[in-house]
């Protein structure tokens, strides 16, 4: 765990130090559009392989995702609210697969709401939420080797609401840091697939929600490393003072954007999870694609 938290707090220091570097112009952009500032991408990744008599080898799949990420911040006077909205969903079917599995699913919502307090600190309120769109499933196969799924997961089951107030650090958009030692963390589930001894995201059995009370930080980071090409990091570490406050849950998101031209980009998108209640160990998701984009 200390390595954990040491791995943690040199990405913290690492986007510091970065950040000094980055020069912003969002004060001038908001005298001249007002206190509002909207911006946001939608993208389309697709991807179709078929095989006839492929000596190599391979399965005929198709596959999708789409994705949404949008900002609207507010920021007038001594008042700064940032809100960030992501959402993702992907598909992918193969041939010797009975069913359409998920490559992705996620919907969160992150806003902050802060009175500056000094230059570039804040006292702020903070609300992060996290859940899925669909259903998840458990893959297995039956006595005669047939595919065979257990629901195990849906909308709101997982569902992860964090609130509390604290202290904000903000140089501009592209660079936050938001302290709340003070965090009220709700998980709720869907009672019916509650397991003995809390296996179930930490919920216990024949309960729907589990309560804690921790301290919480989160951190942005987003810079332009070269030409047309955008580094997006996404962090937020949580303790639990109520129950083994030394397992920090760890929530990192790192996206980069590579533009093609007006409408397509390379993405990569790569985010890992620890959660002890959710399971013993890092989780992992990546995706890597050509996609057409929107931005609005």
């Amino acid at each position: 765990m200390r390595k954990k938290l040491l791995l943690a707090a040199a990405m913290l220091g690492f986007m510091a130090a970065k950040a000094q570097d980055q020069v912003s112009d969002a004060a001038a952009d908001n005298d001249t559009i007002g206190p509002w500032t909207k911006k946001g991408n939608a993208s389309l990744l697709f991807n179709q392989s078929t095989f006839d008599n492929w000596l190599a080898g391979g399965e005929n799949n198709i596959s999708g995702s789409v994705g949404l990420n949008y900002d609207i911040n507010y920021k007038k006077g001594p008042w700064s609210w940032d809100n960030k909205f992501i959402a993702s969903y992907g598909l992918v079917k193969t041939r010797n697969s009975s069913f359409a599995k998920k490559t992705d699913d996620k919907l969160e919502i992150n806003s902050v709401l802060g009175k500056k307090a000094t230059e570039r600190w804040y006292y702020s309120a903070f609300l992060n939420f996290k859940t899925q769109f669909t259903k998840g499933y458990n893959y297995s196969t039956d006595e005669n080797g047939a595919e065979i799924r257990e629901e195990y997961t849906n909308i709101l089951s997982p569902g992860y609401l964090l609130v509390g107030p604290g202290m904000m650090y903000k140089k501009d958009d592209n660079f936050k840091i938001n302290l709340s030692p003070a965090t009220s963390k709700i998980t709720f589930v869907d009672k019916n697939f509650t397991l003995p001894d809390e296996a179930y995201f930490g919920v216990k059995e024949g309960e729907s929600m589990r309560y804690e009370l921790g301290f919480n930080a989160s951190a942005y980071y987003k810079l332009d490393v070269i030409a047309n090409v955008t580094f997006e990091n996404i962090l937020n570490l949580y303790s639990n003072y109520l129950e083994d406050p030394q397992n920090v849950d760890i929530d990192y998101q790192l996206n980069i954007v590579m533009k093609i031209n007006r409408y397509l980009t390379t993405n990569v998108s790569f985010q890992t999870i620890y959660d002890d209640n959710a399971f013993k160990g890092f989780q992992i998701r990546q995706v890597f694609g050509v996609a057409v984009n929107y931005g609005f």
